[in-house]
């Protein structure tokens, strides 16, 4: 999508893109220099030149440092996501152990998930477009829908808050199909679809159309690592549902090595976030 707008006072020739029904991308002169502004850039504060020419600070927020804890929280979150897929996958490394160590280990996962999640939301909520220094009172959700970045940050915190309880439910997990399937695979379902939701805005955001071809940018295959490890989590909840009669192995099995994957993804993605971040700081 593209279209052209005018605004006599800031941004006299403005063009904007983006994909069908949000503006990703803009190029527009300011003090008679070009700027490109990107929406995933500008939502993460990674405009190093646009704050030089506008003697600006970020705010606490849009700091490459904050942006490299964030990737950090989701790292962890993802290698004991891995973890306890491998556990699940291969009882004999928990022999000695309880019975629940793979599914604590989950739960354990669950939490620095939620939290690097929020710190995103957080980070969305308070986008600023002078980008201040943190003058105003900052915005604890914000409330975006015009924008994918918000939309996508929080789809993404509300899909961690259902695997908050997917996977503490599974700690004492019920008995019988139809509990089982209520307090742990209906959550996580909700969860991998918000998760998935959340994916695909902030591909389309980063590739500024709903499809394109591979990019040798950092900002690329963040988010299209991240789509595949939601695309992997999707298939490990929908595996995931409990028969009413026996659950097959090879189902259990089948889950839990998509799970497996999909947090793999999850961490080179977040491991290159930390990458790009600290290319920001320089």
């Amino acid at each position: 999508m593209k279209q052209k707008t005018r605004n006599a006072a800031t941004k006299p020739h403005e063009e904007a893109r983006g994909p069908w029904p949000f503006v990703t991308l803009r190029r527009y002169h300011r003090a008679g220099r070009p700027v490109l502004w990107l929406a995933r850039d500008h939502r993460k504060g990674l405009f190093r030149e646009r704050r030089a020419l506008e003697h600006t600070r970020a705010a606490p927020w849009h700091t490459a440092r904050y942006n490299w804890i964030m990737g950090l929280v989701f790292v962890i979150g993802s290698f004991l996501f891995m973890l306890g897929s491998v556990l699940s996958l291969f009882p004999a490394l928990t022999r000695g152990l309880p019975d629940w160590t793979a599914n604590v280990t989950f739960f354990a996962g669950s939490i620095p998930f939620t939290t690097a999640a929020y710190l995103q939301l957080f980070q969305a909520a308070n986008a600023d477009d002078d980008y201040t220094s943190g003058s105003k009172r900052p915005s604890l959700l914000g409330w975006d829908p015009k924008s994918a970045g918000w939309i996508s940050a929080a789809t993404q915190f509300a899909g961690t808050i259902a695997f908050n309880f997917n996977t503490f439910d599974a700690l004492n997990a019920p008995t019988g199909w139809l509990m089982q399937n209520a307090v742990i695979w209906l959550p996580g379902m909700i969860g991998s679809v918000l998760f998935l939701v959340s994916a695909y805005l902030a591909y389309i955001e980063t590739s500024h159309a709903h499809n394109v071809r591979p990019r040798r940018e950092i900002a690329w295959w963040i988010v299209a690592i991240n789509l595949l490890g939601c695309i992997a989590f999707m298939i490990a909840s929908m595996v995931a549902y409990v028969p009413r009669g026996k659950d097959p192995q090879w189902a259990l099995d089948a889950s839990n090595a998509n799970l497996w994957f999909g947090a793999l993804c999850f961490f080179v993605a977040a491991g290159l976030s930390m990458v790009e971040a600290r290319h920001a700081a320089h």
